[in-house]
């Protein structure tokens, strides 16, 4: 099949019509097929004449079936017709127009995602950035996520998930919108591969949209779900240590949850309490913890980590060795171990005095950084503000002084 290059100063709406529609009824003979390409292309040209490109859209779209479903059409000559499409939203006489063009366009790439699906993505890229609304682009923005789900092409969108806060900034869309699109983000990170992180990261996205208000109240139980599916991804993790899951509503709810009450309770433990809390919970709810794809021993090395940032945050600059084997329940020649593992896994800094049995910490990772760790964090940083104000006045006074002494020895020399 012939690339489709309009060398002609015909329209290039009216090229396409023309080369599609003779494609279309090629096999019907010419007696046929003639008349009913004389007919497209007249109500083209009505359309083109009246700027109907609304309807231009659809009689394009319509005559596009036989590339899109072919599949020894060749991909330029698909791209090429689309691409004249997807521009006549530059035609449009309005926004509106505009953005139900798109709308069209969306829906007819979207059906039998799973053949050339790739293209179909770049095409709606094209797209997005030939719409001159915000809303429109955020719409085909959406529309090429759930086409890259429905088509297994996760990896031609991945790339733009680290510009998402930036893209929802641009097009100032609200939270439901907002709601939504990290949903869709989440959907497709859930099954692709090394992308653990940044699933868990838009998990909190998603549920972080929940502020417990009335407005939310119908919509913050469909995301039971993911609340667990992010408390579970926590515990997993190997690299996460903090979280504030426990201050979101989305998470909350499941404290009252038949079926997640268990998951929510994992979650403070694993925030709130240290390893003979989990140990207690594993005898109790094995099962559970492996029908979530949880390792025991894995978990036990988490939470004897969780256990001694928990004696950390709670001792005044100084751990003792026994402390230390108390709540990780390990022997005293495994102290050191688990403090290098701690000092690795960067979550915290300290220094060991091996003769008096003591670990010395500078520096801890606090397991939930909530409200109250902003006020401490605040009263430090008020104290720090005072003590450098001090400072800069002592060093000013002794200046003041070191000056005028100077100045009395000048006038003594003369």
């Amino acid at each position: 099949m012939a690339t489709i290059v309009n060398t002609t100063e015909e329209e290039p709406t009216l090229a396409v019509v023309r080369s599609t529609a003779q494609l279309a009824w090629a096999d019907a003979g010419a007696e046929v097929a003639d008349p009913e390409v004389a007919r497209l292309c007249a109500e083209a040209q009505q359309h083109a004449l009246a700027g109907r490109w609304l309807d231009m859209a659809s009689l394009m779209l319509a005559n596009a079936d036989l590339l899109l479903l072919a599949p020894t059409a060749p991909d330029k000559d698909l791209e090429c017709v689309l691409t004249v499409i997807c521009n006549l939203v530059t035609k449009a006489g309005s926004e509106d127009e505009a953005l139900e063009i798109a709308r069209l366009i969306c829906a007819k790439l979207a059906h039998q995602p799973g053949d050339k699906p790739t293209l179909r993505i770049k095409v709606l890229f094209s797209l997005y950035n030939l719409l001159p609304s915000l809303s429109g682009k955020a719409l085909v923005y959406r529309k090429a996520l759930e086409l890259a789900a429905a088509g297994k092409a996760a990896d031609c969108v991945v790339p733009t998930f680290k510009n998402i806060d930036a893209f929802v900034a641009y097009w100032g869309i609200g939270k439901p919108e907002q709601r939504d699109l990290f949903l869709a983000v989440t959907r497709i990170l859930k099954d692709h591969k090394g992308m653990t992180k940044e699933y868990f990261k838009f998990l909190n996205k998603y549920l972080a949209t929940f502020d417990g208000s009335a407005d939310d109240a119908d919509a913050i139980g469909a995301a039971k779900e993911e609340a667990a599916a992010a408390i579970i991804e926590f515990v997993k993790s190997s690299d996460l240590y903090q979280c504030d899951l426990l201050d979101m509503p989305a998470v909350a709810q499941l404290e009252k949850d038949e079926k997640y009450q268990p998951v929510y309770e994992l979650l403070k433990i694993f925030l709130t309490q240290r390893l003979d809390s989990y140990l207690a919970f594993q005898t109790a709810n094995s099962s559970l913890l492996q029908g979530y794809g949880l390792v025991h021993e894995e978990c036990i090395t988490k939470m004897r980590l969780m256990s001694l940032l928990d004696l950390s945050g709670h001792c005044s600059g100084e751990i003792p060795y026994s402390a230390i084997t108390k709540a990780l329940e390990i022997n005293d020649d495994e102290v050191e171990y688990w403090i290098v593992k701690a000092i690795s896994s960067k979550i915290l800094d300290c220094k060991v005095d091996q003769l008096n049995q003591l670990v010395i910490v500078s520096r801890h990772t606090a397991r939930v950084f909530g409200m109250p760790q902003w006020q401490s964090l605040r009263s430090k940083l008020g104290v720090w503000r005072g003590n450098i104000a001090s400072a800069i006045n002592t060093i000013q006074a002794n200046k003041v002084t070191e000056d005028g002494g100077q100045g009395m020895q000048g006038l003594m020399i003369r």
